[in-house]
């Protein structure tokens, strides 16, 4: 089991000083006389350590119960993700059906793939065959007002939502050289390292932040905050290399790229919800909007951390 592993037993002990930490900074700063502006970051920042707390805990529950916790609370989270997407698209009548398809056929055979430990055929299912049911189903509706745009938008919904993130748990899949070495430390370097790059991102932004890397798509985003939060994330990623198979200047590599595309998946995201005049997907975890809010840079980064680890661990 994973906790049998003493230094993983240390990491965990580890995160959960951190947070004790940061929720002991929060409390203080609550406390503290500042302006509105300051008053509603602080709030906005104790709201996110509350919700690091509640999914650091879920995650441990799920890995405690190893491949079948961990690919449930997966396909959940693909579930909410995709319900979030959807309701961002405007459907008509016509759509019902094949969203039926998409939540309850495509999204549990995707898992179920990964279950049977099927690794050739998941990398492409939802590619080809939705890809080819999807457009097909809306066809048969017979309403082809805007069929293009619908079903593109359907079929980009399934990539992001349940396909790239599927990718989390199929790390389960992969073997190495490396012995004794249980595959679910690849899943927790991967969100460590990603998601610690988020956080330094918004933090390094909001204390050194004044470029604006992209500011009609997202304008929290700031070039000292990217640095900051890169930078930082990769230097955690080199010391946990010992949760991969590679050695510390292989993982700084593979974090730095793995922070990159992070960063490119939160930057495509944050168009996907100004184009539809949202500020969040949702409202699911307070403090960090819905849960494709909060698992956005995963989607992005999971599928190439696969495959290297795949062709090079």
């Amino acid at each position: 089991m994973l906790f049998d592993d003493v230094s993983v037993r240390y990491l965990m002990l580890g995160i959960g000083v951190f947070l004790a930490l940061a929720t002991m900074i929060g409390f203080v700063l609550a406390k503290r006389p500042v302006s509105v502006a300051q008053k509603a970051t602080i709030t906005n920042l104790n709201a996110r350590i509350k919700a690091w707390w509640v999914m650091c805990l879920v995650l441990i529950i799920a890995f405690t119960f190893n491949k079948f916790g961990t690919l449930l609370l997966f396909l959940v989270i693909s579930f909410y993700a995709l319900r979030e997407c959807i309701t961002l698209i405007p459907t008509k009548r016509g759509d019902h059906a094949v969203l039926f398809w998409c939540f309850f056929v495509l999204l549990p055979a995707q898992y179920l793939l990964i279950a049977l430990e099927w690794q050739a055929f998941f990398t492409v299912f939802i590619p080809i065959c939705a890809f080819v049911l999807i457009p097909t189903r809306v066809a048969i509706a017979g309403d082809s007002t805007h069929f293009m745009e619908r079903t593109a938008k359907v079929q980009w919904a399934v990539m992001i939502a349940i396909y790239l993130l599927s990718y989390v748990p199929a790390l389960l899949l992969l073997e190495t050289s490396k012995e004794g070495f249980n595959p679910i430390t690849l899943i927790l370097f991967l969100i460590i390292v990603v998601q610690i790059s988020d956080v330094f991102q918004y933090v390094f932004g909001k204390l050194f932040g004044h470029r604006k890397i992209a500011p009609k798509i997202s304008p929290n985003k700031t070039l000292e905050g990217f640095v900051g939060g890169v930078f930082s994330a990769t230097l955690i990623g080199i010391s946990l290399h010992w949760l991969t198979p590679f050695n510390w200047w292989q993982t700084a590599l593979i974090s730095l790229v793995l922070t990159l595309t992070g960063f490119m998946g939160g930057l495509v995201m944050s168009a996907i919800k100004r184009d539809q005049g949202v500020k969040d997907f949702g409202v699911l975890i307070k403090g960090h909007g819905g849960m494709m809010d909060r698992i956005d840079s995963l989607c992005f980064s999971a599928p190439l951390f696969y495959h290297i680890t795949y062709y090079l661990g």
